[in-house]
């Protein structure tokens, strides 16, 4: 396949993809089933966002303008893909089809339905991507490795595939930095920073920066856009498990009913709680921060705008490692 053939073939899969089409839908509601953190409004998200954002002609053309226009010596490249927000490993897909190489995908248990629907589609589209395609449950056989997973997992990954060329990615998160000056819009565009996807992926604010004697009382007010997550099963039984550990700790905590506020110089936070910490010097805040190494985004004015953590294009890759120059240079 040419690369312009390939092109054209992920703007038919974008178009599909916002489609109706039956099979689809159906994979949808299977996917809700199969992992009750993917909600119907979540999926639709992630689905317009790669439709939007990674599936048009034009983006694909300039993303990919320096690829050669036939990969005369594809490489076989293993990608270990996460599962925690829909859809999350079709960004290394992409990359590696665009550039005319082999991939063999180990999916994930949590989000195997969607991306496997995207791949029959593509190969029922163009036969020849039969060959092109493959899932495994075990990885072997490959010429470079793309994982991603935990600080834990990460560690297994380096043992098995270090002595490949690989990208392997670890914990990640992203945080907010407030002047206390922010539009009551901002505040909203925040709130979905924090609150998409219940807060499971890298890009999700897990932490607020915030000045001293920072008013919270507008920024719940917020946040309770969200209020119906407490409807939902699986975040209500985290929101209530922190907040028992916060009562009986007689531990400081701020709440709409729905999040936690907990001051923490953690990074990290639960599912269900953000993280808080005071500063005085924001420029000191940015220098600390980027020198951090667990850190996808930093939100913040002239930084990440507020509302887009969630949003990234073709050229947000993750953890800043370029995937194209990656499999280029093989």
């Amino acid at each position: 396949m040419k690369l312009q053939e390939r092109i054209e073939l992920l703007v038919e899969l974008g178009k599909h993809l916002l489609s109706k089409d039956e099979v689809w839908e159906k994979c949808k509601q299977n996917a809700q089933i199969q992992n009750s953190w993917f909600t119907k409004d979540f999926i639709e998200l992630s689905v317009q966002n790669i439709a939007t954002n990674f599936l048009q002609k034009s983006l694909l053309e300039n993303w990919t303008n320096k690829l050669q226009n036939e990969n005369l010596n594809p490489k076989t490249i293993g990608v270990v893909m996460a599962g925690n927000i829909p859809l999350v490993g079709l960004h290394d897909f992409l990359s590696v089809f665009i550039s005319g190489n082999k991939i063999k995908i180990k999916a994930s248990t949590k989000d195997e339905l969607l991306i496997k629907h995207i791949t029959n589609w593509i190969q029922t589209k163009h036969p020849e991507a039969n060959e092109l395609i493959q899932y495994f449950e075990i990885l072997k056989n490959c010429d470079a490795f793309i994982a991603t997973g935990s600080n834990n997992s990460s560690r297994y990954f380096e043992y098995y595939f270090g002595k490949y060329p690989n990208i392997i990615r670890k914990n990640k998160t992203s945080v907010a930095i407030l002047e206390g000056n922010e539009q009551a819009q901002d505040l909203e565009n925040l709130a979905d920073d924090v609150h998409l996807y219940f807060g499971l992926g890298c890009r999700n604010v897990t932490k607020i920066y915030v000045p001293e004697n920072y008013d919270f009382i507008p920024l719940l007010a917020a946040f309770n856009k969200y209020k119906y997550f407490s409807e939902h099963h699986k975040f209500k039984n985290n929101y209530d498990y922190n907040l028992a550990l916060h009562i009986l700790n007689n531990k400081f905590y701020m709440s709409n009913g729905t999040i936690l506020l907990v001051e923490n110089e953690s990074n990290f936070s639960a599912v269900s709680q953000l993280h808080y910490e005071y500063y005085s010097d924001k420029e000191a805040v940015i220098k600390k921060l980027n020198s951090s190494e667990d850190l996808q985004c930093i939100v913040a004015k002239k930084h990440l705008p507020f509302g887009k953590a969630q949003c990234p294009s073709l050229t947000d890759y993750a953890d800043g490692v370029n995937t194209l120059d990656f499999l280029e240079n093989l």
